[in-house]
């Protein structure tokens, strides 16, 4: 069990606005729901949500009674344990929207290459921790992009270009923060950029029309653009204060697709407006704000690196998802954490979140 003096240096901070957005979240899908649900119970998606979400209560009470500088010494196993999953669902997966990402367990669909960022957060940090202050030389990098290379062309194999982007951004954020030479992270840059071009004959027909349209929706406005201008609609006719909960015309009468899902915050924009979007938008920077400041309080070089890449992730994630939802990036399937309904992605999160707040109260000192 936690001693006091533990429980004293929790980030009550981080806890409570984790919280609010789970709160919100939970109201939230309720209205983009409660006439569209797969069962005759209205509020089916909610209790779902809600009760994972206090399931994963326990996850994190448990991720706090031990010592974050033990997950070190499973990394291994962690890292094939990951394979495992991301193999099988090549092999057993089931295929939904155009891809074949997630594993049917019962009444439960998980997506594993969700919880696949916090095992990669777990095992780059791993990998980083020798090297943090010594990565002067493209030798020290190569098996670094080793281990992240394979299961991100194994997520890119789904597809999942998204879910794989995410990967990028947690890599890119953790080798930043290990001091990596700012000559080869610009080559690295560089390079990306001029394989482009290639990446685009290897893209899904789907995924190319997400670009096209992304450029101009009205390319294919009952198709691929179908989702950009609804969500883009759905955000506008909130203005200030928004139409109110259960008041959206476009996700109460299911124009905009995925609303309690991708296109969650366009639900949010909506009903709330501006200011409700904005005050949603707030609390995700204190939540990034936070994962900062335990990331530089840390004890040591892997609780750093490992809420350096949780905070990337998150931010990549917001980022990403406020953005498609608005219509200044392509739609990539990437959810909004804590408010997206999903149990992978939700668990996903609320385990990093444990993590964090176990970094930050084992910290040396303490920083407000």
């Amino acid at each position: 069990m936690l001693n006091q003096r533990l429980l004293r240096n929790l980030d009550f901070i981080l806890i409570g606005v984790t919280a609010l957005l789970i709160v919100i979240s939970l109201i939230t899908i309720g209205s983009a729901t409660h006439i569209n649900t797969p069962s005759e119970d209205r509020y089916w998606y909610v209790q779902r949500q809600g009760l994972f979400a206090l399931a994963n209560i326990a996850v994190i009470f448990v991720t706090l009674n031990f010592d974050y500088r033990s997950i070190k010494n499973f990394a291994g196993i962690l890292y094939a344990f990951n394979l495992v999953m991301l193999l099988a669902v090549m092999f057993v997966g089931q295929t939904a929207l155009g891809a074949q990402r997630w594993i049917q367990i019962g009444a439960i669909s998980l997506q594993p290459s969700e919880f696949s960022k916090l095992i990669m957060i777990i095992v780059l940090a791993q990998i980083l921790d020798k090297r943090t202050g010594k990565l002067g030389s493209f030798k020290e990098l190569i098996p670094v992009f080793i281990y992240a290379g394979i299961p991100f062309l194994l997520v890119l194999k789904q597809p999942d270009l998204g879910t794989s982007l995410v990967f990028l951004a947690i890599l890119f954020g953790m080798i930043f923060v290990a001091g990596i030479n700012m000559r080869h992270l610009a080559a690295i840059g560089a390079a990306g950029l001029a394989l482009l071009p290639i990446l685009w004959f290897f893209l899904k027909d789907y995924q190319k029309k997400r670009l096209s349209v992304f450029i101009d929706p009205n390319v294919d406005p009952l198709g691929s653009g179908y989702h950009i201008i609804q969500s883009k609609i759905a955000i506008g006719s909130g203005m200030l204060f928004g139409k109110g909960l259960f008041n959206g015309t476009q996700s109460q009468l299911n124009f905009l697709p995925e609303n309690h899902t991708d296109f969650i915050f366009a639900v949010i924009g909506e009903e709330l407006g501006f200011i409700g979007a904005t005050f949603i938008l707030l609390l995700y920077l204190i939540i990034l704000y936070r994962g900062i400041k335990i990331a530089g309080a840390a004890r040591d070089n892997f609780g750093m690196l490992v809420a350096t890449g949780i905070t990337s992730m998150l931010a990549f994630h917001l980022l990403v998802n406020v953005g498609m939802t608005a219509g200044i990036m392509p739609v990539t399937g990437i959810p909004l954490p804590f408010m997206s309904y999903g149990v992978s992605s939700l668990t996903t999160n609320l385990i990093s979140i444990g993590i964090l707040l176990n970094i930050y109260m084992r910290r040396h000192k303490i920083l407000f």
